[in-house]
């Protein structure tokens, strides 16, 4: 007899066409339903709260007397809870990120009992393929989700293994139909029984056992109150099964007991069966570029940061901390990131991250603030150091900001070593932005903002500082200098501004060239916020007959460019089909090379003027290459430049067109093997491997689109995903920041260590400038901190950093780091410290075993697209 188990849920959207105060409302609703019916039917023992902590932060907020019955419910087992804060996405959200949701939906769990322990992503737009190893590190071994699969992957059945290249697994039970196929189940036999012979084909053939699960549930679905009587009529109508309310830990049970499951490995994007909006990770670049940024602030630079401080004696702040990361996980469920929500929405999703990227910038100021103010000066020169927040020297090009009165100063390091620099731009700046008091006792002369520039060693994992001295030297010129041509040398590269706008660029150490570099690329956008749709027939417009405005400066440091390009293209998709050019969207290029190193930075700035398109930069490589390398959680993954279901994605009828365009985190390139060109972000996470030869990497700078859901596009024909609303905020009019970066390279993405590429170019040297003026005092911390100072170094080069921390629930410090590489590597680290015990830990930090050392110095072994963790 075959068992049909019966779980009730709710899928809980925070937001999405509608606002999280409107779902608040409904969640108090529901709550109050859900937890009566449990503490009142002995018949009705479980119900699912959709695997998210945030749903009782939301509720709490408003019933704070009924955490008790809550916790009493999850304790008996009745509530099911966690693992995660929010359910997020898996495409375009960082590895920390994703695992920081799994620590605090575990700890706000486990103040009521234990998490559920089920990697729960029911609704999320296709699966990363390192999900198996990040769910092993919070001991989760099942997973459950619906998007992404299709036979190509090994299996036509809906259980099977899941593997992470480092081994990792979990056992997977799909939901093949999605998880609301249970809901409103009528209590009329004629329409339960064409509902459920419909459901049973599918659930039937695709099980591996006897048992299948019938969720029951929805979006924002009250519970199902006759839920008894439908079960009763469901086993008049099919006697040859068995109907009971269950749970999901119930089914796991029963296919572990199947020894003949298949083991699947990679990433699930196939919308054969469900749509999984392969083109979403370019909707609304604004909140998409956003976090990026934030995210990259937090791991990358707040929390190596705030690690220094505490080995110093200054507090770390873990609260200030989590209200940062759940500030930006509430924005990282799949709708939200996705940005497939109405305008209200959105603009909520920028104010959290504006408070989110707020509370980071002054909380990062504020630890510069307080090693810089406890270092013993007693000349009294005002102050600046450089922090360097990564586990290795660096000798680096700093530029930063120094405010100052004096009309001319010299740099020098503590030991009195005087520092060459060059100052690149000068502004005057009222003395009340500095501190209001000095204007309040009528001194008006204004202070000095300089911008310079210098080159100097900055410790491993730590910092470095300068005085700044006054001198009677008249005050230094501006170094950046006019070029009389548009071509300029650094030491590893030969680069030419074309009149176009474009970059031509010779690596002077193989002597490879790539042409046409930026080359600009406007196309219609037929779409919706879940998905780009080309018009057909349409040509594209492109940059190369522009003519662009080039400033180009050089100093000894390296080169500065600016270069404005407006394209000319139509105002809308009427004017497109017409052929009409009465519109524009311009983009400033600032192009930063350093002299000695060969990433080339690029900040745009967009002005659209446009609705209804598309805009690409395009980077061609002179590589012809079948598969593309990018960087996702913790890893390197390859993919086809060409998806090979697109051959017969129509005749086998997928739900979307299998278009190769996908998600990065930090980078993509393309290589031979004897070299190779890659693309480093801080922004987009979107690219496209484009052209004849499959040489040029497209990467999106935004899409351009008014309507929440549309039905019958190109790539995706049928209904609309989501509802025909109205978004003209998603037309992105207006202005937009994005900033990435190009390198040339030898050998392959992995042995040119791109992954430590990204990492730097996304954890720039910090610095922080003492004056004797800030609005802000503060007392002294009683604190001494040295002038030179390090925490901790690397002492093998193969791992990345993901970041470092302190550890939640003990006064040690945590390094976290992974290996995105084709090979077996080694991470070693010495800490600067006196001896003690170092453990090797998982992702939930939890100890795995004690680390032999010696000289405090410890190491472990990384398989590909493995991460680790030492506690210290």
């Amino acid at each position: 007899m075959k068992k049909v188990h019966i779980v009730p849920h709710m899928h809980w959207d925070r937001e999405w066409y509608f606002s999280t105060e409107e779902s608040r409302i409904l969640l108090v609703n529901n709550m109050e339903e859900i937890m009566d019916k449990l503490e009142n039917d002995p018949d009705y023992p479980y119900y699912v709260l959709d695997g998210q902590t945030s749903i009782l932060e939301d509720y709490f907020a408003v019933k704070p007397e009924n955490r008790e019955r809550v916790r009493h419910l999850v304790q008996a087992g009745k509530l099911i809870i966690g693992p995660w804060y929010t359910q997020t996405d898996e495409m375009v959200v960082g590895g920390e990120s994703i695992v920081r949701n799994l620590l605090y939906g575990h700890k706000d769990s486990q103040e009521f009992g234990a998490p559920m322990k089920i990697g729960y992503l029911p609704d999320s737009f296709g699966q990363s393929s390192q999900m198996p190893q990040i769910f092993n590190g919070f001991d989760i071994q099942y997973s459950i989700f619906w998007r992404g699969t299709s036979e190509r992957h090994g299996t036509d059945k809906t259980e099977f293994y899941w593997e992470s290249d480092d081994g990792s697994r979990v056992l997977v039970q799909l939901f093949p139909l999605g998880y609301a196929i249970g809901k409103y189940l009528p209590e009329d036999e004629e329409a339960l029984t064409k509902r459920i012979d419909k459901y049973f084909s599918v659930l039937d053939r695709g099980a591996t056992t006897d048992h299948i699960i019938l969720p029951n549930g929805h979006d924002q679905m009250p519970i199902q109150k006759n839920i008894d009587v439908i079960i009763n009529k469901l086993q008049d109508l099919y006697p040859d099964r068995e109907f009971f309310l269950s749970r999901y830990e119930n089914i796991f049970h029963e296919l572990e007991k199947n020894e003949d499951l298949s083991v699947l490995s990679g990433e699930f994007l196939d919308g054969k069966y469900m749509r999984v909006h392969r083109s979403i990770f370019s909707t609304r670049m604004d909140i998409k570029a956003a976090n990026t940024r934030i995210e990259n602030k937090l791991t990358n630079v707040l929390e190596p940061l705030a690690s220094i401080a505490h080995s110093l004696g200054f507090e770390y702040h873990h609260g200030f901390i989590e209200l940062i990361w759940k500030e930006i996980m509430k924005n990282h469920a799949h709708d939200s990131i996705g940005c497939c929500c109405s305008d209200k929405v959105h603009r909520e999703i920028l104010n959290r991250f504006f408070i989110a990227e707020e509370k980071t910038d002054q909380l990062i100021e504020f630890y510069k603030r307080k090693i810089t103010d406890s270092i013993k000066n007693e000349s009294g020169d005002d102050l600046l150091t450089a922090f360097n927040l990564l586990p290795y020297e660096r000798e680096e090009v700093v530029t930063t900001k120094v405010v100052s009165k004096l009309n001319a100063f010299t740099l020098e390091d503590m030991d009195g070593t005087a520092i060459p620099y060059e100052v690149v731009g000068k502004e005057i700046l009222d003395p009340g932005l500095i501190d209001r008091q000095i204007v309040h006792y009528g001194n008006y002369d204004p202070f000095y903002e300089y911008s310079i520039q210098w080159k100097d060693t900055v410790p491993a994992m730590g910092y470095k500082a300068y005085r700044i001295k006054g001198t009677s030297h008249e005050a230094a010129e501006i170094s950046l200098k006019e070029t009389d041509t548009h071509e300029v040398e650094t030491d590893i590269y030969r680069l030419r501004v074309q009149a176009n706008g474009t970059l031509h660029i010779k690596d002077k150490r193989d002597g490879s060239e790539m042409d046409q570099v930026l080359l600009l690329e406007n196309g219609g956008d037929d779409g919706d916020e879940y998905d780009y749709s080309p018009l057909e027939g349409e040509k594209l417009i492109y940059s190369d007959q522009t003519a662009a405005n080039i400033s180009l400066r050089q100093n000894r440091y390296g080169v500065d460019l600016e270069i404005d390009v407006e394209l000319n293209v139509p105002k809308d998709l009427d004017s497109r089909k017409a052929g009409k050019l009465d519109s524009t969207v311009s983009v400033t290029w600032h192009v930063t090379i350093p002299q000695h190193q060969p990433v080339i930075q690029i900040s745009a700035t967009i002005e659209n003027e446009a609705k209804d398109h598309r805009l690409r930069a395009l980077i061609p490589t002179e590589i012809a290459s079948s598969i593309s390398w990018s960087d996702n959680q913790f890893g390197l993954i390859q993919r086809d430049v060409v998806d090979g279901a697109m051959s017969v994605w129509e005749k086998e009828d997928w739900d979307e067109r299998p278009d190769s365009i996908y998600p990065m985190l930090s980078f993509v390139g393309l290589t031979d093997g004897d070299r190779g060109v890659s693309v480093l972000t801080n922004s987009t996470r979107e690219y496209e491997i484009i052209g004849g030869s499959f040489d040029t990497m497209a990467v999106t700078l935004f899409r351009s689109v008014g309507v929440l859901g549309k039905e019958e596009l190109v790539r995706r024909p049928g209904r609309p995903s989501g509802i025909k609303l109205p978004t003209p905020d998603s037309q992105m009019i207006g202005k937009l920041q994005l900033d990435f970066a190009l390198v040339m390279h030898k050998g392959s993405l992995s042995q040119a260590k791109v992954g430590r590429m990204a990492k730097e170019y996304t954890t720039p040297i910090q610095t922080y400038n003492k004056i004797p003026f800030n609005a802000m005092k503060l007392n002294s911390s009683g604190i001494v901190t040295p002038t030179v100072y390090s925490l901790l170094e690397e002492t093998s080069a193969d791992v990345v950093l993901s970041t470092l921390k302190k550890a939640e629930e003990e006064n040690r410090l945590l390094i976290r780091f992974y290996n995105p590489t084709e090979e077996e590597v080694e991470g070693s680290f010495r800490f600067h410290y006196q001896e003690g015990q170092i453990d090797e830990v998982k992702l939930n930090e939890e100890p795995i075993q004690p680390l032999e050392s010696q000289n405090s110095e410890a190491a472990v072994t990384l398989k590909p697209n493995q991460v680790k963790a030492m506690l210290f």
